[in-house]
């Protein structure tokens, strides 16, 4: 249980706002869907996605040096961050 609040402080906030959310938001809208049901779906949908990230982050340190995938993470999430910032300058929003 080492590190359940830091795992579940970054894995909520990084779904606040994200396309994940913004799609459970525009289902609930739907008058002809039972609100639980969504709620289950999207819950279960979360479960199964955090489940295959664990089981391939589980393997990956046997392909690559947990230091380098490290590197390899933050770079990828820089990257992700400032295409998003140049995407919302370009696109007005």
């Amino acid at each position: 249980m080492k590190g359940l609040w830091i795992v579940f402080t970054t894995v909520f906030l990084a779904e606040l706002g994200d396309k994940t959310q913004l799609a459970t938001l525009l289902f609930a809208t739907d008058d002809k869907l039972d609100r639980v049901g969504v709620f289950i779906a999207a819950s279960l949908a979360l479960v199964l996605a955090c489940l295959i990230g664990v089981i391939v982050g589980s393997q990956l340190p046997k392909l690559i040096d947990p230091g380098k995938l490290k590197v390899i993470a933050g770079i990828g999430f820089i990257l992700v961050g400032v295409w998003t910032m140049y995407d919302g300058a370009v696109n007005g929003g």
